[in-house]
């Protein structure tokens, strides 16, 4: 689905040498985990099991522990050293387990969450019926599934600048809403809605910009990106052509917000897998459904 492709490894590097600066820029992050959090007023159900997937920190993790205190709330993070210092945000008297893992191979059996919940993760996940299997495995029929990702747009101004500097990939690149939608329907998620929005930052310098993407962990992982050191004069020809935005004193980055929820199959619902269909059933549903053989 799509041309490109993330260095994972490098992706765990990144944010694990973030792990101590990430609550110093995580604005935005902080505002999209507050509305997905607002939107699971409209989830019905008292869930027994909720997954973070993405969960850094932990912040967005201890606010779903305080919204639903008996659960057993779960954050899974690709980077070890994100996961212990989401300990300081684990309350005392409401506490959530930790768990390293990836979105791909989520570290719960099949049909176990009531909640699937992830929060600008999903963007480093380029193979997205991978990613969206997994999803509709380990969510109970009916069980939730919300996130937030990048969309194409996002920090496109940073990208044209780099654009005019070299030919080389130095911003990571993102997949387009419609992509996730088709791949969310195409796994067996049910009705899938997705929403996106567009948020304009500002920063005094193309270099303050640069800090915070190194701050959280966001430095570009694509697989194809130039290995070394950047030269200097590409640099400040990168530098230069960003300052040409400048309006107002600062200058913007555009940061396209999607944010998408749907529902998991109901049992026995095939859904995509390698080169064909699986279909599950519990072992009760089997039970009794032979035909008995007239012959014997």
């Amino acid at each position: 689905m799509s041309d490109f492709h993330f260095d994972h490894r490098q992706v765990r590097r990144n944010f694990g040498r973030a792990a101590g600066t990430y609550e110093k820029h995580d604005a935005l992050q902080r505002e999209v985990q507050s509305t997905l959090i607002e939107r699971l007023d409209a989830f019905p159900q008292v869930p027994e099991v909720v997954l973070d997937v993405g969960a850094g920190t932990g912040r967005g993790t201890a606010a779903l522990k305080k919204k639903y205190p008996r659960a057993q709330v779960i954050a899974v993070d690709i980077a070890l050293p994100m996961l212990k210092q989401a300990k300081q945000n684990a309350a005392w008297l409401k506490p959530f387990a930790r768990v390293a893992a990836d979105a791909y191979t989520l570290p719960v059996p099949d049909n176990s969450v009531d909640i699937l919940f992830s929060n600008l993760c999903f963007q480093w996940c380029e193979d997205l019926p991978r990613l969206f299997a997994e999803c509709a495995r380990v969510l109970k029929p009916g069980g939730l599934l919300t996130f937030s990702t990048f969309g194409p747009d996002t920090l496109t101004e940073l990208r044209a600048a780099w654009a005019s500097a070299d030919q080389h990939a130095h911003v990571a690149r993102f997949l387009d809403m419609h992509d996730v939608g088709d791949a969310m329907l195409a796994q067996g998620l049910k009705d899938p809605v997705l929403f996106a929005e567009r948020y304009t930052l500002t920063y005094p310098t193309p270099r303050a910009l640069l800090d915070e993407l190194r701050g959280l962990g966001a430095n570009n992982a694509d697989a194809g990106r130039l290995r070394g050191l950047t030269g200097k004069q590409h640099y400040r020809r990168m530098l230069d052509a960003y300052e040409a935005l400048r309006t107002e004193g600062t200058i913007p980055s555009t940061w396209e917000v999607v944010t998408a929820h749907a529902w998991g199959p109901p049992e026995g619902q095939s859904r995509r897998e390698g080169g064909g269909e699986i279909a599950s059933f519990s072992i009760d549903k089997l039970r009794g459904s032979r035909r008995k053989n007239p012959f014997t």
